[in-house]
């Protein structure tokens, strides 16, 4: 299992440099082989027990994105699904307000009879932070994988292309209102799966250092595709095991 930590280190404002923004790709390449070899293992991990898990993809990115994860995730016994609203184009894809969003948890929630846990990939997890202080009753659990929601977005190698594709200004009122919103320690349990060697956005600002309720576990790997490392993986599945004592179904 990837190694837990409760470290972190100050706000950063800068993004990542331009060699690991440049290795980005073969570095994701590099991770399908270890995953391919890693299936025994990742298999053997505790078996699930039903519960409904939504998955959020990243910017751009649509639920095809998250295929291994989910397809993992119901080979170990949990209900894991895409959130179905296509491709992540901010609030475009979630509605003014999330309203999208929210009403695909409720139905998640109501469906089932359990609150849903939540898995956020990058952009996918600034909003499943969002949607849990927003519809809390509908959300036992969050998880967030190089989710760059503490810092400024300035402090990625993307937040241009952000701009372009939701229509938003990274300092707009509205924006800026929001952001706050979600860096507020979150009324459900919490952890925020990070790397330091990401290459496109802050490693030190996917988590805040003593976040209450929020546990933080670092992993060395690119962004792109983090969520189909094996350790991101076997991490996933390790705290969907673990936590019954810390969410009620």
């Amino acid at each position: 299992m990837p190694q837990e930590t409760g470290a972190a280190a100050p706000f950063a404002e800068l993004p990542p440099s331009k060699l690991l923004w440049a290795l980005e790709v073969p570095r994701a390449l590099a991770s399908l082989a270890p995953l391919i070899a890693a299936r025994r293992r990742l298999m053997a991990m505790p078996r699930g027990d039903g519960r409904p898990v939504l998955i959020l993809p990243g910017l751009l990115n649509s639920d095809v994105s998250t295929l291994v994860l989910r397809r993992y995730l119901t080979a170990l016994g949990y209900r894991a699904e895409g959130w179905r609203l296509g491709r992540n184009f901010g609030r475009k894809a979630i509605g003014g307000d999330g309203e999208r969003l929210f009403e695909r948890i409720r139905g998640m929630r109501d469906e089932s009879g359990q609150r849903v846990t939540l898995i956020g990939v990058s952009l996918g997890g600034i909003m499943a932070r969002f949607a849990a202080h927003r519809v809390t009753d509908a959300v036992r659990e969050v998880i967030t994988i190089s989710a760059p929601y503490v810092g400024h977005p300035r402090a990625t190698n993307v937040w241009r292309v952000f701009e372009l594709v939701s229509g938003e200004k990274v300092d707009a009122p509205r924006v800026t209102t929001q952001r706050n919103e979600i860096l507020a320690p979150l009324p459900v349990p919490a952890t925020a799966i990070w790397s330091q060697s990401d290459g496109l956005v802050n490693g030190t600002i996917c988590r805040v250092e003593g976040e209450p309720g929020c546990r933080t576990i670092e992993i060395r790997s690119s962004h792109l595709w983090v969520q189909m490392r094996a350790e991101v993986l076997e991490a996933v599945a390790g705290i969907l095991s673990s936590d019954s004592g810390r969410a009620e179904a």
